[in-house]
């Protein structure tokens, strides 16, 4: 019996310890997995990427994140309900407005002009995006620096057998040109013309009216849906004052929002996304030490450098550029894009050669204004274009003048 007992206990007590041996081995082998850089690495993007980037960014608009099916209709709709209210309180304004504030004889040669190019919309009336626009520049002349800082041209380039009304209520207020009779007569036989010719013509137009009228020292072209933004006229004047404007055709002060992410074929934007992923990761792994006992290899450096740029493209590259508005310095400037035209600020006399350069040329379907720009500065010797991000107008246009609209319009 004893012996028995004797059998049990030792039974019992190399149970216990293969027990404690299993615990053990396990304890340290969890502690190893854990403990391992690779699995670390493997949870910290699997938290971030897969966790807190969905619920932090699904209602950004220009991330990856952004979850279509549940929230584009609704911040479209939402879009489209501020830009009537707008438009409507514009309308209030300059019917109510004072006396006009035109004069007749504006100073010679400015420094700044501003042409604006309208025309009458077929669709979307309601919304007097010229309205907007106008009050807008307005509002930044009423408040800018000095007198004079610029002077605007409203150039109506409408020559349909309805007028354009909305520059009809602005006529008086700010100077107006219109084609003559004559060149009315002429554009009427030419309907054969495609739209994107007609564009490009009216564009040549007003670019030619204004230096003809004013030789102007620098001109900046808006079309009528590109409102500008309260730091408009500052980094104008900042730009102007930087050594590149002095060689260059023009410089595009709008590019569309969901073609602003690093990954795209133009090569700076790939230096840049390759700079920030290293500037940021070195900056990190600097600071590591001082907060853990964290030792830094260049494994280390390459992981943090692909976290990084993944996080930044993920989240979306147009809102770091707005973290450049803080100042006008902070605005960058590089190689001109081959899309769009809202905005563009012609340096010196450059507004005359690009309409030198247009007026020679046909555009057609593929190959619009803004595309034959972009081709001809690369083809011409000595001529340069450049981009400024970020973005110094909001295009509000949602129904376009010279294309058809299909449907209620999207903002993706």
């Amino acid at each position: 019996m004893e012996s028995l007992r004797h059998v049990k206990s030792r039974w019992r007590a190399c149970v216990w310890t293969s027990r404690w041996r299993a615990c053990v081995w396990t304890s340290r082998w969890r502690a190893c997995v854990w403990s391992s850089p690779a699995v670390q690495a493997l949870v910290l993007c699997v938290l971030t990427f897969g966790v807190v980037l969905p619920v932090l960014c699904h209602q950004l608009l220009y991330s990856y994140y952004f979850f279509r099916p549940w929230y584009l209709e609704q911040q479209s709709e939402q879009v489209l309900q501020d830009s009537y209210r707008r438009g409507q309180e514009a309308l209030r304004f300059w019917q109510e407005a004072a006396a006009p504030t035109f004069q007749t004889h504006p100073y010679p040669r400015p420094h700044l002009l501003v042409t604006v190019v309208t025309a009458r919309r077929t669709e979307g009336q309601d919304f007097h995006y010229l309205l907007q626009v106008m009050q807008r520049l307005a509002g930044l002349l009423a408040s800018c620096r000095g007198q004079h800082c610029a002077q605007v041209l409203l150039c109506d380039v409408e020559s349909g057998p309805r007028e354009n009304e909305d520059a009809v209520l602005l006529e008086g207020r700010f100077r107006t040109v219109r084609r003559s009779a004559e060149e009315r007569r002429r554009r009427s036989g030419e309907e054969e013309v495609n739209m994107f010719e007609r564009e490009k013509r009216d564009y040549v137009f007003c670019l030619q009216k204004g230096w003809e009228m004013l030789r102007p020292q620098n001109v900046v072209v808006l079309e009528d849906d590109a409102q500008p933004r309260s730091d408009f006229f500052l980094v104008i004047q900042d730009l102007l004052t930087r050594s590149f404007s002095h060689d260059t055709l023009y410089v595009k002060l709008y590019h569309p929002e969901r073609l602003q992410r690093y990954w795209n074929p133009e090569p700076y934007r790939l230096l840049e996304w390759m700079g920030l992923g290293l500037l940021t990761s070195s900056l990190l792994l600097l600071v590591l030490p001082y907060c853990s006992s964290f030792n830094f290899t260049t494994r280390h450096l390459l992981f943090f450098s692909l976290y990084i740029m993944a996080l930044a493209e993920l989240v979306g590259r147009h809102y770091l550029l707005e973290l450049r508005r803080s100042s006008p310095q902070l605005y960058a400037v590089s190689p001109a894009t081959e899309c769009c035209t809202p905005a563009m600020l012609f340096p010196g006399n450059s507004s005359a050669r690009a309409a030198g350069y247009l007026d020679g040329s046909f555009c057609a379907k593929g190959n619009a204004k803004d595309l034959m720009l972009f081709h001809m500065v690369r083809s011409l010797p000595g001529e340069r274009a450049h981009s400024l991000e970020p973005n110094l107008v909001t295009h509000i246009g949602a129904f376009s003048s010279v294309r058809p609209n299909h449907g209620r319009p999207s903002l993706l």
